[in-house]
């Protein structure tokens, strides 16, 4: 998918929903923001977890800058106590450690994502540690670029589709669920408008993404 058909896509959602047609009227389309595919997203993704977009950005960059190269074998080659300086809980290095090992053991065969459906790619994603549903969501949508993701587990979006609609309260996970099913068969294309409405009601924008370079 490029900018022109993302761009599309969101006329003809807006064309049929008044809520997102108001989010694209006061905060204009959202640019198609993506991740490469491969490990370093899905060590980046990890980070994410539980804490803000910028403290796992920061930890990313410091692994980066200690390992030279954000490569499965690079990481196995550091000590707990090393990626602790860099921001990173026990937890999380287990969570890491635990993925690289798959990636070259064979056991996550991270190019054959690409050929399979969402739902197995979830199925091999979350049969490691540390990766659970939202995880492999957001690597459908931000890196496969698959078009009918639908992150519930995304407190961003919980709290986007609340404010959009105007609901009374932000709606838990399953919840949330049925409320994505308006938007079928192009849920990331909304995904992406209300978290663009997110960030924008914030002064927040989407920063250029150059930690993979």
């Amino acid at each position: 998918m490029d900018q022109t058909a993302f761009e599309a896509d969101v006329a003809t959602l807006v064309a049929t929903d008044p809520d997102l047609a108001r989010v694209v009227d006061e905060h204009g389309v959202p640019p198609l923001w993506r991740r490469p595919t491969g490990y370093p997203s899905l060590v980046l993704f990890i980070l994410e977890q539980q804490v803000s977009l910028a403290s796992a950005a920061a930890a990313y960059r410091r692994i980066k800058d200690r390992l030279g190269t954000m490569t499965p074998t690079a990481m196995l080659a550091t000590t707990p106590e090393e990626l602790r300086l860099d921001g990173v809980s026990r937890q999380k290095d287990r969570y890491l450690r635990a993925l690289s090992t798959a990636v070259l053991d064979g056991s996550l065969d991270l190019d054959a994502l690409e050929q399979v459906d969402d739902d197995e790619v979830r199925s091999r994603l979350t049969a490691l540690p540390g990766i659970g549903r939202w995880t492999a969501d957001v690597y459908l949508l931000a890196c496969l670029c698959r078009p009918d993701l639908w992150p519930v587990g995304d407190r961003a979006l919980q709290v986007a589709v609340a404010e959009a609609l105007a609901l009374e309260a932000v709606p838990t996970q399953p919840e949330l669920e049925p409320i994505g099913d308006r938007w079928r068969p192009l849920r990331s294309t909304a995904a992406r408008v209300l978290w663009h409405g997110y960030l924008g009601r914030r002064n927040r924008v989407e920063t250029p993404n150059d930690l993979f370079g």
